[in-house]
């Protein structure tokens, strides 16, 4: 019975918008997403169409044969959720997570996974208490964005917040060959399939 009720909240994509993080600390310039770049729009469960917001310019990437994880961000429009998929194009894995706000967007696109670390404490936002607050920490781009452990209830300065029950996991199986996929569309639709097998009982 509860596996079907995770089912349930899965499949509705829980897109509602969590309130801000109340922190006084602001990023530096070189932090802020101010303008996306480009566009990312998931085509199959491994076929995904980059946009290039300025000139306009698109191109495909296959990631077939590959681990990545999908980023689908919170926002209108979007699942809320990452997604585990294996190199045979299962998605293995799926959990809530929260990204960042209006104000400091999660950048959208394919990333390397370029630092793992299993503790760490942010330098642009240290907590006061002194208690590790990015740990689980796997950074995607040299602006300090990473997916790490955080809160879902509420946004980001950029992060990709994942709860503390799912991060160990995602962390203990990606590697610097895992991509990242970030999107602000919805990946539900070529999730679902694999997520009932693991979700509905038989």
């Amino acid at each position: 019975m509860l596996k079907l009720f995770t089912l349930i909240l899965l499949l509705l994509g829980t897109t509602l918008m969590a309130e801000e993080e109340s922190e006084e600390n602001k990023p530096t310039e070189n932090n802020i997403t101010k303008t996306l770049k480009q566009e990312l729009v998931p085509m199959s469960k491994t076929l995904f169409k980059v946009i290039h917001k300025k000139s306009g310019k698109e191109k495909t990437i296959d990631l077939e044969g590959k681990n990545f994880i999908v980023i689908s961000v919170r926002e209108y429009g979007s699942d809320g959720r990452f997604y585990a998929v294996d190199v045979d194009g299962t998605v293995w894995w799926s959990g809530p997570i929260t990204s960042g706000t209006a104000e400091y967007r999660s950048p959208s696109g394919i990333f390397p996974i370029i630092q793992k670390k299993r503790f760490h404490m942010s330098s642009a936002y240290p907590d006061e208490n002194g208690i590790n607050n990015m740990d689980y920490m796997m950074k995607f781009s040299r602006f300090g964005y990473a997916l790490h452990k955080g809160s879902v209830d509420w946004m980001s300065h950029g992060c990709i917040h994942i709860s503390p029950k799912d991060v160990p996991t995602l962390f203990k199986w990606s590697n610097y060959k895992t991509k990242v996929v970030i999107t602000r569309h919805s990946y539900m639709p070529f999730a679902r399939e694999d997520l009932e097998k693991i979700y509905v009982p038989r």
